[in-house]
């Protein structure tokens, strides 16, 4: 599978690491930067990796950040781009199950490197449940949503 991952300083160190993971179980990774732990803006990361999932350039993505909130923020802000902030391994399997998340979001403030480590593989292997929660994406995808 082809994966975008990016990050802010913030989440730059998991980045490194979720890129060496994400190879070792060989899936081919597309950085998106940044490149070092110096303060720079995420949407200038977020937003190309965002739009390499959304145009089908990268099957899913990853972004990282302090909290991984403002990347979230970010990465939904594109077509297409369903991107889930997880905390935990039951958010990411709710993620891919009913949300059909092409994309997630990880603070590196807020957990450890192991759980990151699961919640990447919980997320990667877990498939959408479609049936109800389809009606649903299609509804994200469409912009509707009741009024």
């Amino acid at each position: 599978m082809k994966i975008a991952i990016a990050s802010d300083h913030a989440g730059f160190r998991y980045k490194g690491l979720l890129t060496q993971h994400l190879e070792q179980l060989g899936h081919s990774v597309m950085d998106f930067g940044t490149s070092s732990s110096e303060p720079v803006d995420y949407p200038d990361f977020v937003h190309p990796a965002a739009q390499a999932v959304a145009s089908g350039q990268c099957e899913r993505g990853i972004v990282l950040g302090g909290s991984g909130n403002g990347e979230a923020i970010s990465a939904n802000r594109h077509r297409g781009v369903r991107c889930a902030l997880c905390y935990n391994e039951e958010t990411a399997e709710l993620a891919r199950k009913h949300n059909d998340a092409n994309m997630i979001s990880l603070g590196e403030r807020m957990i450890s490197e192991a759980l990151a480590l699961r919640i990447v593989d919980i997320w990667l292997s877990t498939d959408f449940e479609a049936g109800r929660h389809l009606r649903r994406i299609e509804k994200l995808d469409e912009g509707l949503g009741s009024t």
